[in-house]
């Protein structure tokens, strides 16, 4: 499998306990906050990237939390298996 890399940004600033939930749900994921714009910048193992797309979405989701949209650099789609 492969490591796929993609920011989720998210519809809302999680604070600190809630920072901490996801934490607990996922390791693979940074959050941080750029320019008021709360995100999650994921290295995920997956077999396809939509595969890593939409399991990293449903653990924010997990968490309470939601995806407003998934930000990717070019060359990671670009990039053969």
């Amino acid at each position: 499998m492969k490591v796929h890399e993609f920011t989720l940004v998210l519809t809302a600033e999680p604070n600190e306990d809630e920072a901490d939930k996801m934490y607990a749900i996922f390791n693979d994921g940074t959050l941080s906050t750029v320019a008021g714009v709360p995100q999650i910048h994921v290295h995920r193992q997956a077999s396809s990237l939509e595969e890593a797309i939409r399991s990293a979405i449903a653990d924010v989701r997990s968490a309470g939390f939601d995806v407003d949209r998934v930000e990717i650099e070019p060359k990671a789609v670009l990039q053969s298996p």
